[in-house]
């Protein structure tokens, strides 16, 4: 069993700055993604394939047919199925040498705490306004990292928060989108998470720089990257708290 662990993750090991230490740390890790559609499906993928210890998948939902264009962790015969069981079992498959936590809920202020204080690091994988503020209030308060990311059609974005030094959600958002089905073509998503995996990876290992106080923007149909620099906003809400305690 210990061959064919560290032989799993022999060629990510090889990088320099990982090894043998790096994977350790990744093992001891507990990592939560809040939302398990068509950003967390990838994320949990790869995050399970990378040897992340623990991985914490929260949502309440069940497997629609209209998920299947994105949402890569399910499959015809998983419709009215709770999304967090179906890609805990597939997860599990993948890499027997992990844990995985499916919590079938709805994040609300008033369970925030409960589900997510025994996590280290927070990946925001919604496609609801109102409950990404109350995981970015959260992750401000216990300063966590937060590794974000927002889909809409052919575009996507991501940053990282760590309060107190970096901007929080509310510094750049005052409303969110109009209430609705959006548009979105599935490769949005995916690529978009991976890009948070790799942010959750960095921040675990201490490699690299991640998206703090960068707000990256994908536009698919021009295949082109823009990084905006942004700063916490002196009147933000919550994390301006913080910046006064310091």
């Amino acid at each position: 069993m210990e061959e064919e662990r560290w032989l799993r993750y022999d060629r990510q090991m090889r990088l320099d700055g990982w090894g043998m230490a790096g994977q350790e740390r990744l093992a001891q890790a507990r990592v939560a993604i809040v939302g398990a559609g068509g950003l967390g499906c990838p994320a949990a993928l790869y995050l399970a394939a990378a040897g992340v210890g623990t991985l914490k998948l929260i949502d309440s939902e069940t497997v629609e047919l209209t998920n299947l264009n994105r949402q890569i962790l399910y499959w015809s015969e998983d419709i009215g199925r709770p999304k967090v069981c179906s890609a805990a079992e597939k997860l599990q498959r993948l890499n027997p040498l992990i844990r995985i936590e499916p919590i079938e809920a709805r994040l609300t202020s008033e369970n925030v705490e409960a589900l997510l204080g025994d996590v280290e690091i927070i990946v925001d994988a919604l496609d609801n306004f109102e409950t990404r503020l109350i995981l970015n209030d959260y992750a401000v308060r216990s300063r966590k990292p937060l590794v974000h990311g927002a889909i809409w059609g052919w575009e996507g974005r991501a940053m990282t928060v760590l309060a107190p030094q970096t901007a929080c959600l509310r510094c750049l958002f005052e409303a969110g989108p109009p209430p609705g089905v959006f548009p979105v073509v599935g490769t949005t998503p995916g690529l978009i998470a991976m890009i948070q995996t790799t942010e959750v990876l960095k921040l675990l290992l201490g490699l690299g720089e991640p998206l703090f106080n960068r707000y990256l923007i994908y536009d698919g149909l021009t295949m082109e990257m823009r990084v905006l620099h942004v700063r916490p906003r002196s009147d933000c809400p919550t994390c301006r708290i913080l910046r006064t305690e310091e």
